[in-house]
């Protein structure tokens, strides 16, 4: 820190004064929620959303970059009533700070962001969003636990997106509701679930897009303090890249997104590949040399009368094992011929058993098609016989028909209808 001394005491730079404001501001406010009223909002030429939030007190600068402008549904406008989401940054050349705004949202939802807000202060003041306390994700886990929908399309993108980069790892889903009143219970037994029975490497939570109230159940207490206390590393994948929950902060991990969250949880089988044929061919290089150098080795010793004894006791030995080999070829041969014999019986055996068998079954078959056709529903119109239907149902009484209302006349080949 670059800083002088005078009659006054100590005295900062400009610059250095800037970036220690700079690193205390950026630090402390990396995520914050601001509500306030739009004013004057830009649209520059390249597509980055320029505008000013004010209250009756004080104004912030903000600006919202292009490719989370076009995410969008509206661009607000003058007067707009609105909670915005980001980061602080400071801008030292200008000395001047501004919010850089990840979403933007109407601020009718004010009593839950607050809710929010309250129970991220309390969570962080706890320490449960310490880096220390963060476990690292297992290099190549064998089974994943999923919370989440069963019917949800994150569920369906994590799997799919799981065959294709690392197929050797399998998925235990435990199904729980991701929004509504029962949504949090569920999800946290889920988690309990995985924590318990030692099942899966990782777990991941999450679930797809939405409102804030459709991801609420990701910022409930109990969800929060479900997740710090599981017993294996845990992925919270919850919405999309702008969306932030309590989840996420206690997390392990936070993934923007539920296919980004495979993408962290194990790694690209293609990778794996080049890797293992980058270690492969090393290995073959330096057998080849080892080998190479084992061969000079030998052929220096080779040269060496004191080995000729050696090379003639081998010859021996070789002459041997040949003679060996010749007498077990013919008792493997004798072997092989009685197999050959017995395979062949077996086979005679099973042919018969497998016809006896597939003549049972079609008995049975047989059997089952003539009672079939004996209790087929539509044989009494095949002789003539109809049926009234009225609502879309069979009329099987007259106490049932009521004459006032249209019907239907079934006929074997056709209905009618009357009224």
């Amino acid at each position: 820190m670059q800083q002088y001394e005078d009659e006054a005491g100590q005295v900062f730079t400009v610059s250095t004064l800037t970036g220690e404001i700079k690193l205390l501001l950026e630090s402390e406010f990396e995520w914050v929620s601001v509500r306030g009223e739009v004013s004057q909002p830009q649209t520059s030429r390249n597509g980055h959303l320029y505008f000013t939030l004010k209250d009756a007190g004080a104004q912030l600068s903000c600006v919202m970059w292009s490719s989370l402008r076009q995410q969008l549904d509206s661009v607000p406008a003058h007067g707009d009533e609105v909670v915005v989401s980001g980061s602080v940054q400071v801008y030292p050349p200008h000395g001047r700070y501004q919010l850089i705004t990840r979403s933007i949202r109407a601020a009718g939802l004010g009593a839950l962001q607050q809710a929010f807000e309250e129970l991220k202060r309390k969570l962080k003041a706890e320490g449960l969003f310490d880096g220390d306390r963060k476990r690292p994700l297992p290099a190549y886990p064998r089974v994943i636990g999923m919370v989440t929908s069963a019917t949800g399309a994150a569920f369906q993108d994590m799997r799919t997106t799981l065959e294709k980069r690392y197929p050797l790892c399998h998925v235990q889903l435990y199904h729980a509701a991701v929004q509504g009143a029962q949504a949090a219970p569920e999800i946290v037994h889920g988690i309990r679930h995985f924590s318990d029975s030692g099942e899966a490497d990782l777990l991941i939570v999450g679930r797809g897009g939405g409102s804030l109230e459709d991801l609420w159940a990701f910022n409930e207490e109990i969800v929060a303090r479900a997740i710090a206390e599981c017993r294996i590393p845990v992925i919270s994948a919850v919405g999309h890249e702008t969306d932030f929950s309590i989840s996420d902060f206690v997390a392990d991990v936070r993934a923007a997104t539920p296919t980004q969250a495979i993408v962290m949880a194990v790694p690209d089988r293609n990778d794996l590949l080049m890797r293992i044929g980058d270690l492969q061919h090393t290995i073959e290089r330096r057998v080849t040399d080892l080998l190479q150098r084992y061969k000079d080795t030998v052929s220096r010793f080779l040269d060496n009368y004191a080995l000729y004894k050696v090379k003639e006791r081998i010859a021996r030995q070789a002459e041997m094992l040949a003679w060996q080999e010749k007498q077990m070829a013919g008792i493997l041969q004798q072997r092989i011929m009685r197999i050959r014999d017995q395979n062949r019986s077996l086979t005679d055996a099973i042919s018969a058993l497998t016809n006896r068998y597939l003549m049972q079954q079609k008995s049975q078959l047989g059997e089952l098609h003539h009672r079939l056709q004996a209790s087929d529903p539509n044989a009494p119109l095949k002789k003539g016989y109809t049926r009234i239907h009225q609502n879309g149902k069979w009329v099987r009484s007259g106490d049932r028909f009521d004459a006032a209302m249209p019907f239907e006349i079934q006929w074997a080949d056709r209905k009618t209808r009357i009224g």
